[in-house]
């Protein structure tokens, strides 16, 4: 088979995984999590339930699939920078800047939407704790894997999650991103020198 071809495929595929979770995702959003079915989800995709178990193993993957491109993201960006804390501490402010919803600092609606959606549904937030296993074993890998790597990963991927959830309460309890903004940014520099200090061998 031809290379293009297989990215066709893979594109198509993408495409799929795409549309399925939006579907689910307004289904969410406009009835709640447990009072929208499979069944129903897979009817409005117009696909069968097999089919949709295929792409989601459980429900739960509808609504973190928005999360995927963000598994392996630390251990991608740790060996960019002159060291790892300083790349990822530049990839968080950068994300900052941008208002990226996973830094937490968001007011568009819709974000505040899927963030009260994925932090208001306990099945949710308790299936969001694997996604931040399997990216924290991604950083570990990427710093070379040993106690320390690990030690140091889980370090790293605890004050990004401490930090995105605190920018995430106050612009919940109706403050603005553009509020937040210079808190949220003074915030990360002090965790991230203080990661800085702790971990030497990755600063």
């Amino acid at each position: 088979m031809a290379m293009g071809e297989i990215g066709l495929r893979e594109r198509k595929k993408q495409r799929m995984y795409q549309a399925v979770s939006d579907i689910a995702i307004g289904l969410f959003l406009e009835k709640g999590f447990d009072a929208v079915s499979v069944a129903e989800i897979a009817a409005a995709a117009e696909i069968s339930k097999p089919t949709l178990f295929r792409y989601f193993p459980a429900k739960e993957d509808l609504v973190l699939y928005r999360f995927a491109d963000h598994e392996d993201e630390a251990a991608r960006v740790a060996v960019r920078g002159p060291s790892p804390v300083e790349a990822l501490r530049r990839h968080f402010l950068d994300g900052l800047e941008r208002c990226d919803p996973i830094t937490g600092l968001n007011d568009h609606p819709e974000v505040l939407a899927f963030q009260r959606l994925l932090y208001g549904t306990p099945s949710l937030a308790g299936r969001m704790y694997g996604y931040l296993e399997r990216s924290e074993a991604a950083l570990a890998e990427a710093l070379g894997g040993d106690l320390g790597a690990r030690l140091a990963a889980g370090q790293i991927v605890a004050v990004q999650r401490i930090l995105a959830q605190e920018n995430w309460r106050r612009i919940a309890e109706g403050e603005g991103a553009e509020q937040v903004r210079s808190d949220a940014v003074a915030a990360a520099e002090e965790a991230f020198a203080l990661l800085g200090a702790g971990l030497p061998r990755y600063a």
